[in-house]
């Protein structure tokens, strides 16, 4: 398990696309985002297209760990993009529209555990890499709302677990991309 984390627009996908091409020709990527308005309808076309063709693409949030196991075939490495987009899906599927201000998040904060606990177990488990990029959230101001200060809270403890899970880790700033683990 590789993890590839920075902030926002550091050239996360970029770099571990570059890890990956450069050593494996067969690969399964697995994107997390979902059509939501017109701009990320572009975000997707841009990454798309910067992928190889061959590629396997499939979409998808949830359980993962489950997705690895019964898609990825051998000698085929695995890109997961990105943990950071899975875990706002998955917040906002489970919190079911509550209001934010009063929602208990201790409940959701449990099961985006156990989706990232299956990640972890699928990874550790398969016998093929399974590079995870993130983002790195907790460099910033504090959010105001509590939603938001939830959010990066639950994204910085997933982010440590699957850093302490991870055989590497890389930073990457600006485009560049250092190894730290």
């Amino acid at each position: 398990m590789i993890l590839v984390t920075g902030g926002a627009r550091s050239g996360k996908s970029a770099h571990v696309e570059g890890l990956v091409a450069r050593q494996y020709s067969q690969v399964l990527y697995i994107a997390t985002s979902t059509l939501t308005d017109d701009e990320m309808a572009a975000r997707i076309a841009r990454h798309r297209a910067q992928r190889p063709a061959h590629w396997r693409t499939l979409e998808g949030y949830r359980n993962l760990g489950a997705l690895i196991r019964e898609q990825a075939q051998p000698g085929e490495a695995v890109i997961v993009e990105c943990i950071t987009t899975l875990l706002a899906n998955l917040l906002y599927d489970e919190s079911g529209g509550a209001d934010p201000d009063t929602l208990d998040f201790a409940p959701l904060e449990a099961f985006l555990h156990q989706q990232i606990d299956g990640l972890i177990d699928a990874c550790q488990q398969s016998g093929m890499p399974v590079y995870i990029v993130t983002n790195e959230l907790g460099m910033s101001i504090t959010p105001e709302n509590r939603l938001a200060r939830h959010f990066v809270d639950i994204a910085g403890r997933v982010n440590q677990r699957l850093a302490q899970a991870a055989e590497e880790v890389w930073l990457v700033v600006s485009g560049i991309g250092v190894k730290i683990k």
